[in-house]
């Protein structure tokens, strides 16, 4: 049978293939899905709507108390109501809604390198054409102005930014939010700023683009904040007008997102603080065990991530981060290559610390001794 050649050339992403190396006792750092218990409200919430009949198609864009939900929580960033949210089935569905909205066959989009796997598949599903954009190397991790600024052409449309970042940890300054907002305004450019992590911050605060939408959009989702990863449950935040355009797309996506589950999300999110204390304790202490652990193999270095569950070391010896992944792989580690990041993240690896601390430590012990015998 005939494959179309838009999902023909897309690679399978690099986080995925790492999997099938694993074997049955492998210590798997690979996966960015927090271990975590979901709230008990969530789960309550979401059975009661089952039993009660709410199994059957609901609104495109989501029930409006979840929207008017979404947007009070949202408004500590910015000033928005209901009608500026959608719901969508996960935040993934909702970045490819917005691409598939506001790209054109042809455009140029910029996209963060090292930068979540989907970015680049995302704009050329949409037919636009995808250019990295560097982010500064010194731990730090913010996107870095001058190569964006030589990289934008009559044809850029839109700007992708992470934060907290995936796979970095990194976390935007208000001084570079404030560079990039005035760039895009000057030269009529959208910023899609995808913001899934932002309930997990060790230092500082969340800097979000939901005050700025006359000239960007916010993706974000909830399987990270409630660890409810296979509700597959995420929203955008936009300007109405771009909302309408969301709702036209999401409806030859899904119809309509999942009804039981958005109960149980409308149940839960008025009432996240204590456990989202309790779980930005949990993380912050694996990152500061993981960067130990890492920092005391020679050769290997990383400035502690401000943010997301992930660390993103950099080592100094001469292989490829697929072939270093590949050994630690047949060692019983499993973790990212950096350049399925983008070949910005070459020479780094990523490791997920949404895992107890035992497997932590079971992979850095792996991970010293791969890394000694080869040096």
């Amino acid at each position: 049978m005939k494959i179309a050649k838009r999902i023909a050339d897309i690679p399978m992403s690099g986080i995925r293939k790492m999997f099938d190396l694993a074997g049955p006792d492998s210590v798997n750092l690979g996966l960015g899905e927090p271990d975590l218990a979901p709230p008990k409200a969530a789960i309550e919430g979401m059975s009661r709507a089952a039993e009660n009949g709410f199994n059957k198609y609901g609104p495109t864009a989501g029930i409006p108390a979840l929207r008017d939900a979404v947007a009070r929580y949202y408004g500590k960033y910015g000033k928005v109501d209901g009608g500026n949210i959608i719901i969508t089935p996960s935040g993934s569905s909702a970045l490819l809604e917005i691409t598939q909205s506001m790209i054109d066959p042809g455009d140029e989009v910029l996209i963060p390198s090292p930068g979540f796997v989907i970015y680049s598949p995302h704009v050329s599903l949409a037919a636009g054409t995808p250019v990295e954009y560097r982010l500064t190397d010194d731990g730090l991790f913010q996107p870095d102005l001058e190569d964006i600024e030589s990289k934008i052409t009559p044809r850029t449309t839109m700007i992708i930014v992470n934060t907290p970042s995936n796979p970095t940890g990194g976390v935007l300054t208000e001084e570079s939010k404030k560079a990039l907002v005035d760039l895009a305004r000057e030269r009529g450019i959208t910023i899609l700023s995808d913001e899934v992590y932002n309930e997990f911050i060790y230092e500082g605060s969340h800097v979000s683009f939901a005050d700025c939408l006359d000239c960007a959009v916010v993706a974000n989702g909830f399987s990270k904040m409630m660890a409810v990863t296979g509700w597959r449950m995420g929203y955008a935040i936009a300007d109405e007008g771009v909302v309408d355009t969301l709702v036209k797309m999401q409806y030859h996506v899904c119809a309509s997102p999942n009804m039981p589950a958005m109960y149980g999300i409308l149940e839960a999110l008025p009432n996240m603080d204590d456990y989202l204390d309790n779980a930005r304790k949990v993380f912050k202490a694996r990152r500061d065990l993981i960067c130990a652990r890492l920092n005391e193999i020679d050769g290997v270095s990383i400035v502690p991530p401000r943010g997301a569950f992930y660390a993103f070391p950099s080592y100094d010896m001469d292989i490829s981060s697929v072939d270093l992944a590949n050994t630690l792989a047949k060692a019983g580690l499993i973790c990212t290559p950096g350049s399925a990041f983008g070949s910005y993240g070459e020479g780094h690896l990523r490791f997920s610390y949404a895992a107890d601390e035992s497997k932590i430590q079971s992979g850095m012990d792996i991970l010293a001794k791969v890394i000694g015998g080869m040096r």
